[in-house]
């Protein structure tokens, strides 16, 4: 009896470990799930939504790696972004911090904000008035904001919002030209995200440093209703982003 009750041990024990390990390798080498807990990529991704990042679209890096271990040198089959995709990265300056950003710049360009405008070398990028984004802010009050498309050079079209019309603190920059092997990476939210075009806190992505590609949200709340009110949970859940693709 008791060598019955050892052997049910060690075969729970394999299942557990057998487990973790296949779960270690999907999230190493196929999809990692992140939450958003700020506002720089509005209206795309909102505070409160979870997504499914496809680790295997860029290859993989040390970054691909639970706790980024360094057990893999540069990048091993590597795939070029697309601009336009909706990327996570480490942030450049401490290489642990998760950033999730759009990618704007390919290696080679030059990037520059002129009143508002976005110019990828030196060509102004589309750009079409569409109807107010509009939000509830912590005050419980209304708020509108410019929402606008954007098109870029490869025909990708994605909204973009301006808070502070085409005066913002980011809106009138110098040419960025992105280096051999770097990203330019910027927010949707174009007035609140610290993004490539703020140096040295963020600059440019090194390919290195790319975790992989937003592919689909998966769940999405508005925070309010903690994990224990279940009377709250249809109120605050977001239904209808749910396995919504993210372009």
């Amino acid at each position: 009896m008791v060598k019955k009750k050892t052997s049910d041990f060690f075969d729970t024990l394999k299942t557990i470990v057998y487990a973790v390990v296949i779960a270690l390798m999907v999230r190493t080498m196929g999809f990692e799930p992140f939450n958003i807990p700020s506002g720089s990529m509005i209206p795309t991704l909102l505070v409160g939504d979870y997504l499914f990042v496809s680790k295997f679209s860029y290859g993989y890096s040390k970054h691909s790696l639970p706790l980024s271990l360094p057990l893999i040198s540069g990048r091993l089959w590597f795939s070029e972004p697309e601009r336009g995709d909706v990327s996570v990265f480490k942030l450049p300056s401490d290489n642990k911090t998760d950033y999730i950003k759009r990618i704007i710049g390919l290696p080679g360009d030059k990037i520059q904000m002129k009143n508002g405008r976005l110019f990828i070398n030196s060509i102004m990028i589309k750009r079409e008035r569409t109807s107010d984004f509009i939000q509830m802010d912590d005050s419980g009050n209304l708020r509108r904001t410019a929402r606008y498309f954007e098109t870029l050079p490869n025909g990708k079209v994605h909204t973009i919002l301006e808070e502070w019309g085409d005066k913002g603190p980011l809106d009138n920059t110098g040419v960025y030209e992105v280096p051999i092997a770097h990203y330019f990476a910027m927010g949707d939210n174009r007035d609140n995200s610290q993004d490539s075009r703020v140096r040295p806190q963020v600059g440019f992505i090194p390919k290195e440093n790319l975790v992989g590609r937003a592919e689909v949200l998966f769940f999405s709340t508005n925070g309010g209703a903690r994990i224990w009110e279940i009377w709250k949970w249809p109120i605050a859940m977001r239904f209808t982003r749910f396995f919504q693709k993210i372009i």
